[in-house]
C-alpha cells in the first residue's frame, strides 16, 4: 500500500506549500470529473478519495507528526493486525476530537479488513459528527448493517442519519429492523416511536431524548 507521499509524489519531508501544489496538480489532472468513460472514472474516484485523504493527514501538523511516527515504526504484517491497529488510533483520535485523523485510520482499517463491521460503523459514526459528510455516513452504516445484520446499533445509527437527511421512509426501514431484533432497548423503543414505528413495548419517548440528541451522543 502506497504510503500518503507516495499518493500525492511527494518526499516524506516536503513542506506544507509542495503538499498543497501536488494536491493541487492531482485535483487538476485526476480528477474523476475529467473521465467520461466508466471503468476509468471508477478508478479515478477510488484514487482521488485516497489521494484526498492523504492530503488532510498531511496537511494537518498534528495528524502528519503522528502518521510520520507510524511510518518510522516496524511494520505489522498481518492486514488483520494492521486494521485492529489502525481501528483503535481511529478511536482515539475521536476522544482527541480529531475527526480528520479519525476517518484517516478507519478507512485504514477497512482497507485491510473490508468485511469487518464495526469498522465501517465506526467510519460512519464519525463521519455523522461533520454535516458536509452525512451521506457518506450513511453508505458507511449501509455496509456495516449488511455485514452484520443482526447489530440492532447499527440499524438505529442509520435510521438517525437518514431522518435527518429527509429519507423519512428508509429511517423507518432502518428503525423497524432495530426495533425487531432489540424490542427492550429503550435507546431503540424512542427512536422508532418519533419515527412513527409501533413496537408491543414501545413506551412514551423521554423528555429530550430527540433524533437530534441522539445523533449527539455517538462515538
Amino acid at each position: 500500500m502506497a504510503s500518503h507521499y507516495e499518493l500525492l509524489g511527494v518526499a516524506p519531508n516536503a513542506d506544507a506549500a509542495e503538499i498543497r501544489k501536488a494536491y493541487a496538480r492531482i485535483a487538476r489532472e485526476r480528477h474523476p470529473d475529467r473521465f467520461t468513460d466508466l471503468v476509468q472514472k471508477t478508478r479515478a474516484e477510488e484514487f482521488f478519495k485516497e489521494a484526498t485523504a492523504a492530503y488532510n493527514a498531511l496537511s494537518n501538523p498534528r495528524a502528519r507528526a503522528e502518521y510520520d511516527a507510524e511510518l518510522a515504526k516496524p511494520k505489522l504484517e498481518r492486514p488483520e493486525e494492521i486494521a485492529e491497529d489502525a481501528f483503535a488510533k481511529g478511536m482515539q483520535q475521536l476522544e482527541a476530537r480529531d475527526l480528520t485523523a479519525a476517518v484517516e485510520y478507519f478507512r485504514t482499517a477497512i482497507y485491510n479488513a473490508p468485511q469487518e463491521a464495526r469498522y465501517h460503523a465506526a467510519l460512519g459514526r464519525a463521519m455523522a459528527r461533520d454535516s458536509r459528510h452525512q451521506r457518506d455516513a450513511i453508505l458507511a452504516l449501509e455496509q456495516a448493517a449488511r455485514l452484520s445484520p443482526q447489530q440492532a446499533a447499527y440499524h438505529a445509527d442509520l435510521a438517525v442519519l437518514l431522518q435527518g437527511q429527509g429519507l423519512s421512509i428508509r429511517a423507518r426501514k432502518a428503525a423497524e429492523t432495530a426495533l425487531l431484533l432489540a424490542p427492550h432497548d429503550p435507546a431503540v423503543v424512542r427512536l422508532a416511536e418519533e419515527l412513527g414505528v409501533s413496537g408491543p413495548d414501545a413506551g412514551p419517548p423521554e423528555k429530550g431524548s430527540g433524533l437530534r440528541g441522539m445523533l449527539r451522543r455517538k462515538p
